[in-house]
């Protein structure tokens, strides 16, 4: 790959440390690009981003290859945080990382790569690619457990046609070990995890920072009120802690879930009946097919629709205006509406879809 440049979109983690040594090991012509999407210090007045970006300093010197820094933050404001708040105010559970892939690493960040004369961008997403008589397939890592295509679920055929996934044909144990053997700082930092503008603050108190509390009452569903929540926006199906509806008296039937929210009247039901968060099925809208859409309208797959779910056997109906109704083969748990449900033929990724309601 002599002459052929690659930039890396660098987080200031392992993964992605790890892939611009290996492509530069490949003989890439390898640039690193730290972006910064969000500009907020966090509780303790700190800007996680400087930290991060030291590190991809210190990385990107360490294997000797240059490094740009580009600040995506009105992208990321208006392409995927409004959409987010919008999602939370409508009651449902949104996932901004996949919004984040389709409409920021994989767009302003391609484009930039792009000008800058590279042949290829790369990531540290763990997912591997397949180019095939002009299509682009999108695979399942090897490391299952880190496997992220969940995430990439949005990237259409454009998006993928001139990306690499360095790290996708690894375990994480690999990836560390091969950071420690070639000294780079970010061998042991730990995995980010939750949503990245959150951080380490309590997620009901930044929410309430764009989204104004408003108190209502808590239901079981018999329409008993057995306490009070500070907004039906902050809670989620299948929710059991934080709740402050224990010691009810006479009731000693265990742990309460959160089994329904209606949101335009400001209501959150619960109840010990766990049957009551399974559901049989969902239709999603959005649905972007990755290689092509399927030559049936109805075929049978697996599916997820939360990162890491342990992939089930689905029936599937292509409906109109790029539609989907999954029928699950066994009741699944905690189905919550603004998600996105994946399907996969084998390690094959084939695209997902937004969570739109479930049956």
């Amino acid at each position: 790959m002599e002459n052929k440049t690659v930039v890396v979109g660098m987080s200031g983690g392992v993964d992605s440390s790890v892939s611009a040594l290996l492509l530069k090991q490949q003989g890439y012509n390898v640039i690193g690009l730290f972006m910064k999407n969000w500009d907020e210090k966090d509780d303790r007045g700190q800007c996680t981003a400087e930290q991060d970006y030291e590190d991809v300093r210190r990385v990107c010197s360490k294997i000797g290859i240059p490094y740009y820094t580009v600040n995506f933050t009105k992208e990321y404001m208006d392409n995927v945080f409004e959409a987010f708040i919008k999602d939370y105010e409508a009651g449902r559970t949104p996932n901004p990382d996949v919004l984040c892939n389709r409409e920021v690493k994989f767009k302003p960040f391609l484009r930039f790569a792009k000008s800058i004369g590279a042949d290829f961008i790369a990531t540290g997403h763990y997912a591997q690619i397949r180019h095939e008589n002009g299509k682009h397939y999108l695979l399942r890592a090897v490391d299952e457990n880190k496997d992220q295509t969940y995430f990439l679920n949005q990237l259409n055929q454009a998006q993928l046609q001139d990306v690499l996934f360095p790290v996708g044909g690894l375990k994480k144990e690999q990836v560390r070990e091969i950071a420690h053997q070639h000294g780079l700082i970010t061998a042991d930092k730990k995995d980010s995890t939750g949503i990245c503008f959150i951080g380490e603050r309590k997620f009901r108190e930044f929410l309430k920072g764009f989204i104004p509390a408003q108190r209502g009452d808590i239901l079981t569903m018999d329409g008993k009120v057995v306490g009070q929540h500070e907004g039906s926006m902050y809670y989620t199906i299948g929710q059991r802690k934080g709740l402050n509806v224990g010691g009810i008296k006479g009731d000693e039937q265990g742990r309460w879930f959160v089994v329904k929210k209606d949101v335009k009247r400001n209501i959150v039901y619960i109840s010990h009946d766990e049957s009551l968060l399974y559901r049989n099925g969902l239709t999603a809208c959005q649905f972007n097919f990755i290689p092509v859409h399927p030559a049936k309208n109805e075929f049978s797959c697996l599916a997820r629709f939360r990162h890491r779910q342990p992939l089930f056997e689905v029936n599937v109906q292509c409906l109109q205006d790029n539609s989907v109704r999954v029928q699950f083969a066994q009741p699944q748990r905690d189905v919550n509406e603004g998600q996105y449900v994946v399907l996969y033929d084998g390690q094959l990724c084939l695209g997902g879809g937004y969570i739109d309601s479930s049956f």
